[in-house]
């Protein structure tokens, strides 16, 4: 029997691509395509799956809110995260918060193949670069590291500004008003001890995040 996936991004595009690679695999079926959480909610309740490929970044809720949100659920649904971003920025998070996996969209096609194959079997899929910062973080106390004190918001935030992003732009990307943003933004230079945007940039750059 196929393993059933739902692919969940804001980007007709990018699911287009992942539903094509899938194509190519026999032991694989696309059953449904959600373009936000609010869709995913609705597809979730008349179709069941074995695997959800999830972005991280989406309009509303974020890819790591719907993670919290999918714990609470009976399903037995397990989830690889699929992001544009590199592993040093959002992999951890992502797996604390209860993905079996996560794979960046640069990433070949096999790779992501493999990965929802693990992932189906209920094994833990981590590239050998995430495999080395768990093995870093065992021996790094979180609180050495200054944007782990960070929101996952205000992780999206710090990373969209360090980008070159004006608050309008970041607004309009995550779907957010311009004065939840600059919350956003006074929290993270507060937190990280920071004054400014330039500031910022530099502190994301030093810790590959941008």
């Amino acid at each position: 029997m196929a393993t059933r996936v739902i692919l969940c991004d804001d980007h007709a595009l990018i699911r287009r691509g992942i539903r094509d690679t899938m194509a190519d695999a026999d032991d694989l079926q696309v059953v449904g395509e959600a373009g936000d959480y609010g869709e995913l909610r609705n597809l979730l309740r008349t179709t069941s799956c074995d695997v959800l490929v999830l972005d991280i970044n989406m309009p509303g809720r974020s890819g790591l809110d719907v993670l919290q949100t999918l714990k609470d659920e009976p399903s037995p649904m397990r989830v690889l995260v699929v992001s544009m971003h590199p592993e040093e920025q959002y992999a951890i998070r992502a797996l604390r918060a209860g993905a079996f996996g996560y794979v960046n969209k640069g990433s070949n096609a096999q790779l992501l193949v493999d990965a929802v194959r693990m992932v189906a079997q209920g094994r833990k899929y981590i590239t050998p670069e995430i495999a080395q910062m768990l093995a870093e973080s065992l021996t790094q106390p979180v609180a050495a590291i200054a944007h782990e004190k960070l929101s996952d918001r205000e992780l999206q935030t710090l990373v969209l500004i360090a980008s070159g992003k004006r608050l309008s732009d970041i607004a309009a990307e995550l779907t957010l008003s311009p004065k939840t943003v600059s919350v956003y933004r006074a929290r993270v230079l507060e937190k990280l001890g920071l004054s400014n945007n330039s500031e910022m940039t530099v502190y994301a750059i030093r810790n590959g995040l941008v």
